[in-house]
């Protein structure tokens, strides 16, 4: 029964919830905030949606990553997140309720203090150089996801192609996916991570 155990969650990638800085790698996720707001976040009323806003490319979160699988609401003894803590985040993850999200499902399996956690996400959200032409844009315009990838590329010569992945959904470009060291230098992808997306006409809303 063990052995069973013990191979279907490494299949599935629900590994073992108290493995709390055990992991290999970091995904860096950064979401485009107004793809996000037209099929998903307007509907939400959230406010990184509101008007006030020009958020670009937010933080989704610094995700713990193995080679294959991930570690997901880790046990740990460390001390959630204050209100402070998480509303502090929200400049550059657009919420403070996706700043808990984040704790409460990946910060726990970094092995770090909430302070720490959220420290390290805003020192990898600022390593990494987010394209400015997607902010200059004035319409919304279809392209390939391949585009989005070589401009981060572009942006930032020390990353490799298989240490970058873009992802859609519902038509839309959804995210930009970095893979970095515990050190935060940038590293290939796991297998489970290299999932470009293929779409040619993708749609790239511009900040409103």
């Amino acid at each position: 029964m063990r052995v069973v155990l013990m191979w279907l969650v490494m299949v599935t990638g629900a590994w073992a919830q108290d493995r709390s800085s055990e992991f290999d790698y970091y995904v860096l996720s950064l979401s485009w905030s107004p793809n996000w707001c037209a099929y998903e976040g307007d509907a939400r009323g959230s406010d990184q949606c509101d008007a006030r806003h020009d958020h670009g490319w937010i933080l989704h979160g610094l995700w713990p990553q193995y080679h294959r699988g991930w570690p997901e609401y880790c046990q740990t003894a460390e001390r959630p997140p204050s209100r402070a803590m998480t509303r502090d985040m929200a400049d550059i993850m657009g919420t403070s309720g996706l700043a808990w999200h984040q704790w409460k499902k990946h910060g726990v399996c970094s092995g770090l203090s909430a302070t720490a956690y959220y420290a390290l996400s805003r020192e990898a959200y600022g390593r990494v150089v987010r394209p400015e032409v997607f902010r200059k844009l004035d319409k919304t315009v279809k392209l390939p996801a391949s585009v989005v990838e070589e401009a981060f590329l572009q942006a930032n010569p020390g990353m490799e192609p298989d240490g970058v992945t873009i992802t859609c959904r519902q038509g839309h470009i959804q995210e930009a996916r970095i893979c970095l060291s515990r050190d935060l230098d940038p590293v290939p992808c796991g297998q489970d991570v290299v999932r470009d997306c293929t779409a040619k006409d993708a749609l790239f809303t511009p900040i409103r």
